[in-house]
Order: C-alpha cells, then structure tokens, then sequence
C-alpha cells in the first residue's frame, strides 16, 4: 500500500488580532529570532481574526512528520512521541489521545491546507508571542538555549509574561486546561458542597479564549461547563479569581467527595483526572456509605389503589425490606430505613431522618397511577446533585423491571426536594395497569428490581 507521508512542521498558533477579518499577506513569522522564508505565493492568512498559516510552510521549515488522509481530510502531526490529530472543519483536536477544542477549525482553501499556529505551536511545547505593530508571530522552540538567549519581540507587543490560559474542556472523566506553557497549578478539594478547585497563578484567559477580545489585556472571562454522563461531577466554572497576581480559577462541581489526580505536560497541557466511580480520599475499607431507603406511605395513609384493590404501600414495604436485605450483605454500606413495617412517617420526619444521619443518598420506593393504558418506569430528582444518581440508578431499574421507559424527570416532591444529600424517588410501575400490578406483586419480578436498584446504588457510589 502506498503511503503519502510528508515531512511538516505545524505550527498552530491560534490567535485574535484587531482587522476585519481579510487575509493578510504582510504577517511575518521568527522561529527562535529567526525569520521564516516563505516560498512565493505562499502567505500567512487572517481568516475570522485568527492567522492561519498553510503546513508546506511548516513542513519545509521545521521538518514535523505529518501525515493526511485525503479520504476523512486528517491531519497527522508528529514530533518525537508527541502526536497530534486535526480534521479540516472540525473545532476538536487530539493532543496524544487527549481531545481539545479548537476556536477555529483547519480549512481547505484553493487546495491548500491552511492551521491555526498558536495551538500546535504550544502543543509541540513552543513559547508563542505576537507584536501587533509589526504583524509578526514569535516562536521559541523548547531547544532554542544555544542561541544566545531568548529573543524578545520587538516593543509593542500585546503579549505579558503571564501564563495564557487557551482553552478548557471536560471529557473522558478528566479535565483538561490548555496553556501556553509554564504554568504551576495548585488543586486542593473543598466541601459543603464538593468540588475540586485549580488555581493557574500568574496567568490569564488568553485572546483566543471564548468570550475575550484582541486587546481585551485584562481577559475577565467567567463562564461554565456543564457536564454530563459522568456520575458525580455536576459541571465546570471558571473565571479570573484575582488580579493581583493574576489568577485563573477552575472548579469542578460535584454530588459526592472524590479523588483526582494532577499533571502537566511540558506543552502546556494541565490534566485533572477524576475518580468518578466515587472513592474519597479516605480508604473505603474504614469509611461505610449511608443509604436511607423510604418506603412511601404506610399505615393510614395506603397511596395508590390499584385496579384490583391492591395498596401502594405494601409494594413499596415489600420492595424496600427486600433492597435492604441486599444492602446488608455490602460491608462498605450502612442501610437505613425511613420504615420497615406498616407505620406511617410524615414526610418531614422521613427528610429529617435523612438529613440527621448525614447519608450518601436517598432513595424512595412508589407504584404509579394514571390512566389504564399507562405503564412503565420513571425516576425522579430535584437538585441537580441528584441527577447523575438518577441517571444510574434508572438504567439498571428499567432493565430490571422490562417495563416500558419513561426516562428520568425532575419533580418537586419532598423528600427528594429538602434531603440534602443525592436524592430520588421511583415510580417503578403503575398500579392502574392490570398487567403492571401483577408484576408489582410478583415476588420474582421485586427480587429482581431490587438487585437492578442495589447495583445502580453501587455503581454511584463507587462500591464494588
């Protein structure tokens, strides 16, 4: 098979310059003081206020192995065990696996490949600056010290010596702060409520972060990221935290305590890997997880009639005292129940009981009622600490129940509303339903949401 592989070196520098967004022809570009030839014909262009620069030019000046694939229009830049991946149209790069994303995308323009230079740039671990008055991009290559010193641009630049942070993201369980380079990070966790939180010192949002301007120098960004299908972490904020020093502010929100680690790379890539399957910090052999499990009504007080005169109650009992019996087999779990015979709490007592033993997460058993057509599975949350336990804990009902799905939806209910810890309720069928009810009270049927329902519970909290 005949392979097309050219030598390139990609110089991706992603920058906002003041103009209207025409090509320009007049940007210069220095590799360590040096300044790089470009052939005739061939510019450097201002496309959307970012320069965008073709990869022949890098590939003749730098000699980066660089691979495309006409078919997907794929990027493949190498340097050493550094690989990068970028799709012409795409805003989403891979940095070593890692995915990053992109202010503006590659573009195919009259055959010619053209690259944002900031983002490979630092990625291969190059210092980048801009001088605004002359229209020059400065590249310093991490191997430059035998020249003499670090050349400087020339007077007027835009650019401080503050740490620029480009862009952050949340993928694959970890967060990932793209920066220019040389950036000493702290993280530290903070409680009532969780989070983890990464300060960037000396440093600022840089001018191709979302939201800033060219010759915005203070770079006051805040904004947020929320996220999703990770169980556990809620969304992302960041922001200017201070100004003197200059300080970037990242916090991850979670439902739950949870481990991290820290690292970064000598491109400039901060990696905050989390453990969402839920470990603390404190071994899990000495720490038990609280799980307060409510049987809804009771007593006086039956809930839903179902068609053949069968109590909601006693389904919710039933199923209850069978989930904590799976419970207790758990060494790591402590189980309590808002009731464990036909006795009637008020809904105020059953949040109380919750609130007081400072549990993990509560569950409420129900059966549905509705017209007789209706059938299936819901759960319910209130407080979006409460979703990803939602989340997980439905997938393994509905599997459990075969029932139909209804999916998970917020509901103002209050036990799920004024617990302070994750919190839902479920409605695992509908007592109107003739056949609904015969499964309700089908002892094979319970038994097997309860294993569905304990290994959701499990799973969130990181149990195994």
């Amino acid at each position: 098979m005949k392979k097309l592989r050219i030598l390139v070196a990609v110089l991706c520098f992603v920058w906002l310059f003041p103009g209207n967004g025409q090509a320009a022809t007049n940007i210069k570009i220095f590799l360590d003081g040096n300044q790089v030839s470009l052939p005739s014909g061939v510019n450097a262009e201002l496309i959307s206020n970012k320069v965008m620069i073709p990869i022949r030019v890098v590939s003749e000046e730098l000699g980066y192995s660089v691979g495309w694939e006409q078919k997907t229009k794929t990027v493949t830049i190498i340097q050493d065990k550094k690989v990068i991946k970028m799709v012409a149209g795409q805003k989403t790069a891979t940095v070593d696996g890692s995915k990053i994303n992109l202010d503006i995308a590659p573009v195919i323009k009259k055959g010619t490949t053209l690259v944002p230079i900031r983002f490979v740039a630092e990625a291969m671990g190059m210092k980048v600056s801009w001088n605004n008055q002359t229209k020059s991009v400065y590249l310093v290559s991490a191997n430059s010290g035998s020249g003499g010193g670090t050349p400087q641009p020339p007077a007027g630049g835009n650019e401080t010596d503050l740490t620029q942070v480009n862009g952050i993201s949340f993928t694959d369980s970890k967060l990932m702060i793209a920066t220019s380079g040389g950036a000493k990070p702290s993280a530290f966790t903070m409680t009532s409520p969780n989070r983890i939180v990464v300060d960037i010192p000396n440093a600022e949002f840089s001018s191709l972060f979302e939201g800033t301007q060219a010759l915005d120098l203070t770079r006051s960004v805040a904004g947020q990221i929320v996220v999703d299908g990770y169980p556990g972490v809620e969304k992302v904020r960041y922001s200017l935290f201070s100004e003197s020093p200059s300080t970037v502010r990242v916090v991850v929100d979670l439902s739950k305590a949870m481990t991290y680690k820290l690292s970064t790379s000598a491109a400039g890539l901060i990696t905050v890997t989390i453990n969402t399957s839920g470990g603390e910090t404190t071994p899990p052999s000495t720490v038990k997880k609280t799980i307060v499990i409510d049987a809804g009504h009771g007593n006086q007080d039956p809930g839903t009639i179902g068609i053949t005169g069968k109590k909601e109650k006693d389904f919710n009992l039933s199923l209850a005292l069978k989930i904590e019996q799976l419970l207790k087999k758990e060494s790591s779990i402590k189980v309590i129940m808002t009731r464990n015979d036909d006795n009637f709490l008020k809904l105020a007592e059953r949040v109380s009981l919750a609130n007081k033993a400072k549990a993990d997460l509560f569950l409420s058993i129900h059966a549905n009622s509705g017209p007789a057509s209706a059938t299936g599975s819901e759960t319910y949350y209130n407080r979006a600490n409460s979703k990803s336990l939602a989340t997980t804990v439905h997938k393994y009902l509905v599997q459990a129940a075969g029932l139909k799905d209804r999916g998970v939806k917020t509901g103002n209910f209050a036990v799920i509303r004024d617990t302070t810890m994750p919190a839902i309720l479920l409605e695992v069928g509908f007592l109107s339903n003739k056949n609904d009810e015969a499964a309700l009270f089908n002892e094979t049927f319970q038994n097997r949401v309860a294993e569905g329902v304990v290994k959701g519970m499990k799973e969130y909290l990181g149990v195994k």
